[in-house]
């Protein structure tokens, strides 16, 4: 069956006001649960997309199934393969897809890691719908590591699912709620393997049955996954790194944005656009004084580089946690999942295209862009090779997206190659980018005009960028494309 439901993060300061908002009526059943995970040594099951649990409760255990990374499914409804057991031992019949997935491998299952949680459970009605919310506080527990975690999730029993985001946003007033990206079973992974703090874009799990809309699902709700995973890191720390990855994942959502403009432009697209425009120029302003920072060794100047950063940090985590910023987090998550978009008369066609086919136009118009755009790129402005910057970075995204829908090994190949030119043209041109506007950014931070600064700005030649950008370019107009 496909269950629809809606994960929140709860801070341990919202934790108290939540269980006593209004919103959750009534006398809540509490209960006590603990979950073994299971998978092979080498996690055969998690590199397929789906979780094994068995799940005890007063006495009843119950198996689950779940394709957590589902290619149909999305971030909010997933497949899910659910009954009672009589023993602590995973039943491999047929009636799940486990056996056939893990076929000689599947004596090799063995538990991995305990989860622990104490549950209060509420039925609600909100309008047309029911709504069940289950308030779990617990813990994760692999070997001797441990993480403990609040959460709030709701999960629609009948009705429309924006019934779900009008609760969590109603939630919201009385204590932040944050959207949940991590499954109980991605939790324990995350302790089984080395402690991570930086979180770099996946590839999204596309196929050839994938429509364009079920396409741009997935790739905005990678997008908001990558961006709130290092959000909490920058949460509790500030951290260059997760800024710095929770920016890219912001340009990543703005790219689709724009590559998908023509299948989902509807009366909220472009305030969710420029919502998410002013969020990545906050971080942005923090990341390019983190930049500058790794550039020079001296001491008076990093401490004046130290004030301006820790300004900008200052910024950054008043917006955080600004309810502005949980608003549109929401607001984006409900508007991918229940956009009007996805029911416009006029784009009914495109939606359902092949999404290897829109991908391979997308892919070609991109190029094409870029190959008329480029060609004057040692003569023209600044701001112009700026824009031949943007197109590339966009191509690359665009690449990156699209990724899987382009399998066998000369795609591979032809991708590897594809992947690695854009990048050299990116870099050459961010650099000479920077050579543009460092000035505009020492002004700024109130740092314009000292000699000091000089070598923040003028580290590279000019000419011999120059060069190298248009080796690029040439090499990209030459290479192979891995959609063909």
């Amino acid at each position: 069956m496909n269950e629809t439901e809606l994960k929140l993060e709860l801070s341990p300061d919202a934790l108290g006001r939540i269980k006593a908002s209004p919103l959750l009526t009534g006398k809540p059943k509490t209960m006590s649960q603990r979950s073994v995970y299971f998978d092979t040594p080498d996690h055969k099951l998690r590199a397929a997309g789906f979780s094994l649990r068995i799940r005890t409760v007063d006495g009843v255990r119950t198996q689950t199934v779940k394709a957590d990374n589902a290619k149909l499914a999305g971030l909010f409804v997933r497949p899910e393969w659910e009954f009672t057991i009589s023993s602590d031992l995973p039943v491999l019949d047929h009636s799940t897809p486990i056996r056939s997935l893990l076929e000689d491998d599947v004596d090799a299952l063995q538990a991995r890691f305990d989860v622990h949680v104490e549950r209060r459970m509420w039925l609600l009605s909100r309008d047309d719908a029911k709504i069940e919310a289950a308030l779990d506080i617990g813990r994760v527990t692999a070997g001797d590591r441990e993480t403990q975690f609040c959460e709030l999730e709701l999960e629609l029993k009948n009705g429309s699912s924006s019934a779900l985001f009008d609760l969590a946003q109603k939630l919201d007033t009385f204590a932040p709620v944050r959207i949940g990206v991590l499954s109980k079973s991605a939790r324990g992974y995350k302790l089984l393997g080395p402690a991570v703090s930086v979180f770099k874009a996946e590839l999204v799990q596309l196929d050839k049955q994938t429509t364009t809309a079920a396409a741009f699902q997935q790739i905005a709700q990678a997008c908001i996954k990558q961006y709130r995973l290092n959000e909490a890191v920058l949460l509790a720390a500030r951290d260059a790194e997760a800024l710095h990855q929770a920016r890219v994942s912001l340009r990543r959502l703005r790219s689709a944005f724009s590559i998908f403009k023509d299948v989902i432009a509807d009366d909220r697209s472009e305030h969710l656009g420029s919502e998410a425009r002013w969020l990545a120029g906050v971080l942005g302003q923090a990341r390019d004084i983190d930049v500058l920072l790794g550039k020079t060794e001296l001491a008076a100047l990093r401490i004046r580089l130290t004030e301006a950063r820790n300004s900008a940090y200052d910024e950054v985590e008043a917006t955080l946690g600004s309810p502005r910023l949980r608003a549109f987090m929401l607001d984006l998550a409900e508007w991918i999942s229940n956009g009007p978009w996805l029911d416009a008369a006029e784009t009914t066609d495109l939606r359902q295209v092949s999404a290897v086919d829109f991908a391979s136009s997308a892919l070609e118009r991109l190029r094409k862009k870029i190959k008329r755009d480029g060609r004057a790129i040692v003569v023209v402005d600044d701001e112009e090779r700026h824009k031949v910057r943007k197109d590339a970075k966009k191509l690359r995204y665009a690449s990156e997206f699209f990724t899987l829908l382009f399998p066998g090994k000369r795609g591979r190949r032809r991708h590897k190659r594809f992947i690695t030119i854009l990048g050299e043209l990116q870099d050459q041109l961010g650099a000479l980018n920077d050579m543009a506007a460092g000035s505009q950014l020492l002004e700024r931070i109130g740092l314009a005009g000292e000699p000091a600064t000089a070598s923040l700005i003028a580290k590279g030649n000019k000419k011999g960028l120059l060069e190298a950008a248009e080796d690029a370019y040439v090499d990209l107009v030459d290479a192979k494309r891995f959609w063909r």
